[in-house]
């Protein structure tokens, strides 16, 4: 699979959220063509659309009964349901959970017959290797090998990317080709300093200020009850800012704040001009932007994704060429 002019890379998003594998291949530069995105969540599809509007604009839509022939398909099912915060309800085939519709996926490749995608990926949280939900992730597993594929996982962590947020997710990497995935070879970068993502102190308005008495008065404590305070990274980005627990930045002189939206959009690997564009399309209701807060905690690092296509397209594109350029030369020999 190359990425060529005349045949770019065809990808497929489910759960797709606000497109963080889109960006990572704009980034590289990799011409792309969103074959189909599907999202259910009408606020992320809006800011999707307006981050990549010169292309086709999509509708929310369900993942349920789609199919569609990719090069790549990548998905994300909804992990609350994994998590131990989401209280581990699981992802049983049939069940109302969100994360049940990870099953949408092995139904959407197995409905496309002779013809898959050459590379899956399934990004989720730490927790669906854990003793709860680690039944269904064997499964998962062992659906994909029944239709072909090799599978292998890590868990990778947004510091070793160069994002300074401690956030572990599990990817799942399914080759059509028989090949083992091979997570070692990932170019990992050293991790940024805090200061390069975070606005002047001086310049965020007051609303961003600690003030409820539940958040103040755990700064520094332990426990579930909690505000840590950041220093050389932040800890998970999650879809609320205000609640214990919590993460806050210590302004001097007994003032601490909130990670601002735009802040948690960088720490997860998108440009001001994307978070900008994202922004554009939604309305502040009380004192932040929840919508924005939301969709950087439900998305998944940007620079994970820059590693893995850099492995899985450009690597491959060079050993292709390498290959032909070989091959050309024993001919004329």
């Amino acid at each position: 699979m190359t990425a060529t002019e005349e045949r770019p890379v065809q990808i497929l998003e489910l759960f797709g959220g606000i497109g963080s594998p889109r960006c990572a291949l704009r980034n590289l530069k990799i011409p792309t063509k969103a074959i189909d995105y599907v999202e259910i969540d009408e606020k992320a599809v809006r800011s999707y659309n307006n981050m990549f509007s010169e292309e086709l604009l999509y509708k929310t839509q369900s993942v349920v009964g789609w199919n569609l022939k990719p090069d790549i398909l990548i998905h994300g099912s909804p992990c609350q349901d994994f998590s131990i915060a989401g209280h581990q309800r699981g992802a049983d085939e049939g069940s109302e959970t969100r994360s049940s519709l990870m099953w949408e996926t092995i139904h959407i490749i197995d409905q496309m017959g002779e013809w898959k995608p050459k590379y899956v990926i399934w990004e989720n949280v730490k927790n669906v290797t854990s003793k709860h939900m680690i039944a269904n992730f064997v499964r998962y597993q062992k659906e994909m090998e029944r239709m072909g594929y090799t599978n292998n996982y890590d868990v990778l962590d947004a510091r070793e990317f160069g994002l300074p947020q401690a956030r572990e997710r599990v990817f799942t990497i399914s080759c059509l080709n028989g090949e083992k995935f091979d997570f070692t070879s990932l170019i990992r970068t050293p991790m940024r300093k805090i200061s390069e993502f975070l606005e002047d102190n001086e310049n965020v308005p007051e609303v961003y200020n600690v003030t409820q008495p539940s958040v103040y008065n755990v700064i520094g404590a332990s426990g579930i009850k909690r505000a840590t305070v950041i220093k050389d990274f932040a800890y998970t980005i999650t879809t609320r800012q205000d609640r214990t627990p919590a993460q806050v930045i210590d302004c001097g002189s007994g003032r601490y704040r909130y990670l601002t939206e735009r802040e948690c959009w960088r720490l997860m690997g998108y440009t001001d001009k994307e978070f900008e564009t994202a922004k554009a399309v939604h309305e502040r209701k009380g004192r932040y932007y929840m919508t924005l807060y939301k969709q950087a905690g439900n998305s998944i690092a940007v620079p994970i994704f820059e590693s893995i296509f850099r492995k899985i397209i450009l690597r491959e594109e060079k050993t292709k060429k390498d290959d032909s350029e070989r091959q050309e030369g024993d001919a004329g020999r």
